[in-house]
């Protein structure tokens, strides 16, 4: 009877481990429409039927129009939690990366109209604020991220058409919301000292006139 050395039986062994590992791989490359269109039903739950917003107990937030980058960033920042919300780590950590991006690609092409709602007194003021910074304060035009029409770009969110009261909770809450993890820093820092250079009065404005932007 012929005989399989122990080598042969190892390299073999190899082989199906790393044939296995590549599969594995190549299936987390990829997400199937199907598992796609049933993430975005899913988050249509909260975030609207278009990614729109919705306003309930809590503000939810206009997924529509969002970077890809950053919306996948954010997520990630969930996963880490270097962002802290206990419903998105809970969304968040069981996506897979090709999961990210296919919702990542799926917002950026939505465009609903804004929902609106903010006081329109206060837009004026957004504006010039937006547009100009607060240079007493040392706050930094908010144009110069995201954007002369804040639809921002790369790493830097949109916020053109986003919910005025999410907008003013998170900067109020800027510092225990983002940044939580001090050995792994990300672009969350850039906002920290603008956050705090604000009134919430000015926060208010700037909320109000980003709310009105298509």
């Amino acid at each position: 009877m012929k005989r399989i050395s122990f080598t042969s039986l190892s390299l073999a062994a190899i082989v199906v481990i790393a044939s296995a590992a590549a599969s594995r791989a190549e299936d987390s490359a990829t997400v199937s429409p199907r598992d796609l269109d049933a993430k975005i039903n899913y988050c249509k739950t909260c975030h609207g039927t278009n990614g729109q917003g919705f306003r309930g107990a809590y503000p939810m937030p206009r997924l529509a129009g969002q970077q890809t980058e950053y919306l996948e960033n954010q997520l990630q920042a969930f996963i880490d939690r270097r962002r802290t919300n206990p419903v998105m780590f809970n969304v968040a950590h069981v996506l897979s990366p090709a999961m990210l991006k296919g919702l990542g690609a799926h917002f950026k092409d939505l465009n609903p109209k804004p929902l609106g709602g903010a006081p329109r007194d206060l837009a004026s003021a957004g504006k010039k604020i937006y547009d100009e910074g607060v240079p007493e304060t040392n706050v930094a035009p908010c144009s110069s991220c995201h954007g002369p029409e804040a639809k921002g770009e790369g790493a830097f969110p949109r916020l053109a058409g986003q919910l005025n009261d999410y907008v003013f909770n998170k900067l109020v809450n800027w510092s225990k919301e983002r940044g939580q993890d001090k050995s792994k820093p990300d672009t969350s820092a850039i906002m920290e000292p603008i956050a705090h250079g604000l009134t919430e009065p000015q926060m208010k404005a700037v909320a109000a006139y980003l709310s009105s932007l298509e």
